[in-house]
């Protein structure tokens, strides 16, 4: 081919023969989108293509939209161009794009992750010409502890503060994030409780595949019934008038930028 498949332009990246975007940042008529998180599935575009597990999630996220699902490995033809979903590891309905055309095969993975975290399809590598790679985790200083030490810290974490009459309270994104975390939970410890931009995820997952017994956090909730317990919360909750009926409580936060961090929080703090 004289010219590439998929190009950068003001909108995303595109494919001129089939006149199709990936992941656009801008509206545009026709769009392939690897999966539910904002950065990569927006709204404004007038037809939306993804994973079949994805369409539930981002109806919630944009509402009403008009969308079509894939199955993994399902071919589909737009203009002579040959498109596949593949899964991409990062979180449930999560895909890589490949594209075909004149014998040449393009691939952009969107996010991925290749360590299995048990529920999401798992990173499926795919053999192609041409690889667009998501890169933001690239630098050798991003050299991540196995999920299963990090799980280790966050119970054992739990456990001490339950021991300590405190309430454990664990930031981390409503999509992908809280379920991953949910998944490594040890429900021996005591009840997991959600706050409501987490569990309203969670129902619409639910849908899509099995997750552990949680309790959302209503007005009615006291303080008692969450103490020794552990409360799963979006980042933005961190010093809002919403946690301090948590007091006290110790924090901690997981997302792609540390494995595992925490911070204590005494009643006198939140007076």
């Amino acid at each position: 081919m004289k010219t590439p498949l998929l190009v950068f332009n003001h909108k995303g990246i595109y494919c001129k023969q089939a006149d199709v975007y990936l992941d656009p940042w801008k509206p545009v008529d026709k769009a392939i989108i690897t999966h539910g998180h904002s950065d990569h599935s927006r709204w404004g575009h007038k037809k939306y293509i993804t994973h079949h597990n994805n369409v539930l999630i981002i109806n919630h996220r944009l509402g009403e939209i008009s969308v079509t699902g894939k199955k993994y490995n399902e071919t589909f033809i737009i203009n002579g161009v040959q498109f596949s979903l593949h899964p991409a590891g990062h979180i449930i309905g999560s895909s890589q794009v490949r594209v075909e055309y004149q014998g040449q095969v393009w691939v952009f993975t969107g996010d991925y992750k290749i360590e299995n975290d048990g529920i999401s399809t798992p990173f499926e590598p795919i053999k192609c010409h041409t690889f667009i790679t998501e890169c933001t985790f690239g630098l050798p200083a991003f050299n991540w502890t196995p999920q299963q030490n990090v799980y280790n810290n966050i119970n054992n974490w739990w456990a001490e503060n339950k021991a300590e009459g405190k309430t454990s309270v664990l930031f981390g994104y409503s999509l992908g994030k809280a379920q991953r975390l949910l998944h490594g939970l040890n429900p021996d410890i005591g009840k997991i409780y959600t706050h409501a931009a987490i569990e309203n995820m969670n129902e619409v997952i639910r849908s899509i595949t099995p997750l552990q017994k949680t309790h959302r956090i209503t007005k009615e909730t006291t303080k008692q019934e969450l103490k020794g317990n552990i409360v799963l919360a979006p980042p933005s909750t961190h010093g809002s008038p919403w946690i301090r009926k948590m007091v006290p409580f110790e924090t901690g936060s997981a997302s792609g930028w540390m494995d595992f961090a925490t911070q204590t929080y005494k009643t006198e703090e939140y007076m």
